[in-house]
Order: C-alpha cells, then sequence, then structure tokens
C-alpha cells in the first residue's frame, strides 16, 4: 500500500485539477536511475490493464506491478514551507537513499 498524507493529497488535487483531464490519475512509479541506482518518479496517467490501483486521502494512485514490489509501505508527503523539498518519498523498503531525496537502492 502506497499512502499519502492530508498535505500530499491536496497538492495532487491541485495540480490535477490545473493539468485538466480528469479521466487521468496519479501514477507513482519506479525507474532506473538516479545518483543510487533508482529513483521515484510521479506523474497524471490514464490506467493501464496491470496496474494495481490504491486510493489514499481520496487521491486514486495507479503503481506498475514491477514498481509496487519497490514501493509497498511508501508515504508520501508534500513540504511547502520555506525550506519545502515539494514530494518527499518515505520508502521502507529503500536501503539507503541520496540526498536528493530522489533515489534509493
Amino acid at each position: 500500500m502506497i499512502t499519502l498524507t492530508a498535505r500530499a493529497a491536496r497538492q495532487v488535487q491541485t495540480m490535477h485539477a490545473a493539468q485538466g483531464d480528469a479521466s487521468k490519475r496519479l501514477r507513482v512509479f519506479v525507474e532506473s536511475g538516479g545518483c543510487s541506482g533508482f529513483e521515484y518518479g510521479m506523474s497524471f496517467d490514464l490506467p493501464k490493464a496491470d496496474d494495481q490501483q490504491l486510493v489514499s486521502e481520496g487521491v486514486e494512485v495507479l503503481v506498475d506491478p514491477t514498481s509496487l514490489a519497490y514501493l509497498k509501505g511508501t508515504s508520501i508527503d508534500f513540504d511547502d514551507g520555506l525550506h519545502g523539498k515539494g514530494f518527499e518519498i518515505k520508502n521502507p523498503n529503500a536501503q539507503s537513499t541520496c540526498g536528493c531525496g530522489k533515489s534509493f537502492n
């Protein structure tokens, strides 16, 4: 399961409304790259046949099967304060992370 905090959900809902296509959902995924081997990605996308579809804080989230294996138990927060980093992903499966917070292994 992937969970969003209330702050992250509000930000996703704001961004979703601005992108203008109500049929798209939030996709959270993992791809190779970054300083530590893998990096996180988020986009708005249409569901695919093999996607896991989750709901957290009222936001529909799509995750492909490969990414789901890396993201189980992950929580996503959003920090927009003075030193805010934007979306912050806390992944209990990551053995190490990069200082940027967007890559892991």
